[in-house]
Formats: C-alpha cells, structure tokens, sequence
C-alpha cells in the first residue's frame, strides 16, 4: 500500500497519569486545548492560573511566584485602556476597578498554589522564544495590553537563557514534590506574526532547550505536540480558516496520541464511561419532564454512583448536581 502521509511513532511514557492524580497545565493555548481534553473526563486538572502564557520566561515567573507566599496588591497594577491591569497575566483578569481584578488574580494563584503542592504531574507548553520587556523596569511581561510597541523591548532568548532559567525552578519542584513527573511541548501554533523565518527560529530554540532539560532530568519528558502537527498533519485542511491554530479534528488527533501515550491503559474503560457521562451533561431536552427524559437522568445518577465507588477521589458534585436538578420527585 502507497503511504501518503509520515506518521510519528511515539515511544512508550515512562509514567502514565490516573484518575487519583493532580495536574496542573500552564503554557499557551495548546496548554489550554490538552488540559480541557482531560478536564472533559473528570481529571483533577488545574488551567492557566495567569492565563495564556508564551515564553519560558513568563511561565518560569509564574511557577515561581506559586512557590511563595506573595499575593499581588495594588502597586502590580496599572491602569490603562478603561481597565486595571496586570503584566503577569492575560487581559481575562482585567476589571474595571482595582478590587476585582486583585480577586480574581489572587483567588486564582492560592487555588493553584495549593494544587501545585499537591500535583503529580505538571504540563507546561512553550510557545515562543520571543519575549517583550518592559522598557521602564527591564522585565520581561507575560501580556503587552496593547501598550504602545515603543514601550518595550522585543527580543528572542537563546537556548542557554531557556534552560538556564527555566531548568533549576523545574529541579526545585522536583525536589519538594518527589512523585511530580513534568510533561514538557512545544505548542504545534505558529507566531506568524513574528515572521515566518523568525517563527521557525523560535521553535527552533525551544526545541533545543526543551532536549536539553529533557537529557539532564529523568522526571522531565517530551511530548512531540508540534512535530505531530508540522510532520503527520501538514495539510491545511487540519488548520482554522486563519491557517494558523489546529483545526478540532487536529486537536482531536494529539489528544489521542497524547491519551495513548500517557493516559493508564487500565483506566480505559472508566474513561469510556465518563466520557459518555461528560456527553450526557451537554445534552439539552425539549421535554425535561418527559417520562423518557427522566429515565435518563436516573441512569446517569447512577451512573455517576458507580465512578464514584470506583474511583472514590473523583469530584463529581457538579455532575450529580446537574442531574439532581433535572429530577422530578414522585
């Protein structure tokens, strides 16, 4: 038979992620994608506590200020656009006034300050070498907040700043959580608007760094999130109509791979069924007090009773929520 496509030929993990596991996923939008892909099962999995975040820079920045006690106030703000603001996180944590934009930053940090130290594995995804520093204080900022470009320095990290950065704050989380294994990706979406040729040379950078933190660490591990998508899915048909971000179907397609390769292959079942459960959740009746539709709130209660007496440390309060209130008492 004629191949008419190269398929990545993933090894086997080295560890593989259970349902009583913590996870927390911190990096670019594919951070996002993959870390939702496991949230839609039930996995204990915390999101992108400053939102989405590019360079190893900000991400290394952010781990670091999960590992103290500090709590942003009101001089890590400004204001700018109609909106308090912050250079530590995404434009999401913004608000009108000071007081909701320092809840909703530090409510967000001490939820995941506290998974962190309970974290099994950690998924970080790089997705640019280049950074932007703040001229007025020389530090590089994890969002510009449309500020004028003149106000920042733009320029790429070499191989050594990544690892030599980036590296040791990994080496310390190892060090107070021994069981943590660290997941480390490139994020297969191109920065077109750095250029083409700069593009390349930044995922470039990022995956010489991402090897040399992998060789020196056994507790670090490579997952080939942008070869996948650049090698096995080149085709423009596995893009958005923006020709830049994966496609659903391409999405759907790492996840796999990534499911297959880290996911416990005795979990399988389970994830079969809440994965159903997770469907069930989305659909919507026109009748809700239909004999029929009824039923199907029963079954999946119990449902939900028998996960629940599989894996006790699951949170399922939600679910058993959302069909509680669709219940009509007899």
């Amino acid at each position: 038979m004629i191949k008419h496509k190269t398929t990545i030929e993933l090894e086997p993990a080295a560890f593989k992620i259970q349902y009583q596991d913590y996870l927390l996923s911190i990096g670019s939008c594919f951070a996002q994608n993959i870390a939702q892909k496991l949230q839609n099962i039930f996995y204990n999995v915390s999101i992108n506590p400053f939102g989405t975040l590019y360079n190893p820079i900000s991400i290394r920045n952010s781990l670091g200020l999960l590992l103290n006690k500090y709590e942003f106030q009101e001089e890590d703000l400004f204001f700018h656009n109609g909106l308090w603001n912050s250079f530590q996180h995404h434009s999401s944590f913004s608000s009108t006034t000071i007081e909701e934009t320092l809840e909703r930053i530090n409510i967000e940090l001490i939820k995941a300050r506290t998974r962190l130290k309970r974290s099994n594995t950690l998924l970080i995804t790089l997705g640019t070498a280049w950074v932007y520093e703040l001229r007025k204080t020389q530090k590089v900022v994890s969002n510009c907040h449309k500020f004028p470009a003149n106000r920042f320095k733009r320029r790429r990290l070499t191989v050594d700043e990544i690892v030599s950065s980036l590296g040791p704050l990994l080496e310390y989380l190892k060090e107070n959580t021994p069981d943590l294994n660290i997941i480390l990706t490139v994020s297969p979406i191109r920065h077109l608007k750095d250029g083409f040729t700069e593009n390349q040379i930044s995922k470039s950078t990022l995956l010489l760094a991402v090897q040399e933190m992998v060789q020196k660490a056994r507790f670090i591990h490579y997952f080939p999130a942008y070869e996948i998508m650049m090698d096995d899915l080149r085709d423009y048909r596995y893009y958005t109509d923006d020709l830049i971000h994966p496609s659903s179907l391409a999405i759907e397609y790492i996840w796999e791979a990534f499911a297959q390769s880290y996911l416990a292959p005795e979990e399988a079942s389970l994830r079969k069924n809440i994965y159903k459960l997770h469907k069930a959740i989305q659909h919507k009746s026109f009748n809700p007090s239909s004999s029929s539709h009824q039923k199907f709130v029963q079954q999946q209660l119990k449902n939900i009773q028998k996960i629940k007496t599989k894996v006790p440390s699951l949170d399922l309060k939600q679910a058993e929520s959302h069909f509680l209130n669709q219940l009509i008492q007899t």
